[in-house]
């Protein structure tokens, strides 16, 4: 194994990250309700298991977007006439990311709304 190379796959990735926290829209909203969340958790008092639920929904949402914003780019440079399968790549990549927010969203309420108010679930 050449231990360059290993190591350059990190700033790629890194490249990756840095690209997607300055140009991705969406990203950019994530990141904000991640550190959210994080606040919100930690005010809370969640337990070891509630944090690692937590933990892999906000990363999961980083993971699905950047894997979107990668599908779009490639879409958009294989085919930069419109082209009807085209979109519907793209809109699949999103309607993945909308899937993962709506069940991190759903998740988190049942975390929370017990600890806030209470409520059994």
């Amino acid at each position: 194994m050449d231990i360059r190379k290993f190591f350059k796959s990190f700033k790629y990735a890194m490249n990756g990250i840095i690209h997607a926290v300055k140009s991705e829209q969406n990203f950019q909203f994530h990141l904000v309700a991640g550190v959210v969340v994080i606040i919100a958790g930690l005010l809370t008092g969640l337990s070891k298991w509630e944090w690692i639920i937590i933990v892999m929904l906000i990363s999961g949402m980083f993971m699905i977007e950047l894997v979107n914003a990668s599908i779009e780019r490639v879409v958009d440079l294989v085919s930069p006439n419109f082209h009807q399968l085209a979109l519907q790549a793209k809109d699949l990549a999103a309607g993945a990311c909308l899937v993962h927010a709506i069940c991190s969203a759903t998740i988190g309420l049942i975390i929370f709304v017990p600890k806030w108010w209470g409520i059994l679930f």
